[in-house]
């Protein structure tokens, strides 16, 4: 796996969500990018039980990626984090008494996935209780593992479709000495993931009372 970015993607004006996805596979089409199957990411919340009164509630995120499907990530808010067989979350109805599921707060990431060249990138619809929340993006620029090395080439290649939209260097590279690898089990891209979950939670959806 290499250095990849995830980001949201506003809602282009006057259109809906579907529509707005359908315009980025379309211009990646056009760059020359090839359609390759689908993707999925998805993110269930546990609370931890059993805090000392008038502590904060410690949360608890286990989360899949069809891109590794033998294995999940449980990250503690504010960490650390896990990486589990797949099973896990049998695991975790087991531990319910030490940590409850958030009803209704299951997020998933679905869509396309894409290749161009030495890019992966992946188009996807994030929904919460069947509600369309927003549009994520992801590229990966698979031949290097050093995110200071390659961030401009990226950078310029997500403009190429997104343009202005193209988000500056995510925080969780930008947190790392210079030159340290991202590292090949996928925490730092489902941490970005769980970022942007955690973002679209709070918007509030137009005409609906959820947060």
């Amino acid at each position: 796996m290499g250095v990849t970015c995830v980001c949201q993607v506003p809602v282009a004006e006057g259109k809906s969500v579907q529509q707005t996805v359908d315009i980025l596979h379309k211009k990646l089409e056009q760059l020359g990018a090839v359609k390759q199957g689908s993707f999925c990411v998805d993110c269930e919340t546990y609370h931890a039980t059993g805090n000392v009164s008038g502590q904060p509630t410690k949360l608890l995120y286990v989360m899949h990626n069809s891109e590794t499907p033998l294995s999940c990530l449980a990250l503690f808010e504010g960490g650390p984090c896990l990486i589990a067989d797949a099973n896990f979350d049998v695991l975790m109805v087991k531990l319910k008494s030490h940590f409850q599921n958030a009803k209704g707060h299951k997020v998933e990431c679905r869509g396309s996935r894409y290749r161009y060249c030495d890019f992966l990138i992946k188009v996807g619809t994030v929904t919460m209780s069947s509600s369309a929340r927003g549009i994520s993006v992801e590229v990966e620029y698979c031949p290097c593992v050093v995110p200071g090395d390659c961030w401009n080439l990226v950078k310029e290649f997500m403009q190429s479709f997104l343009g202005s939209s193209v988000p500056e260097l995510p925080s969780v590279f930008a947190a790392k000495p210079e030159g340290l690898f991202a590292p090949a089990d996928s925490v730092d891209t489902m941490t970005q993931y769980l970022e942007l979950f955690n973002k679209l939670r709070k918007q509030q959806i137009p005409g609906s009372n959820v947060r």
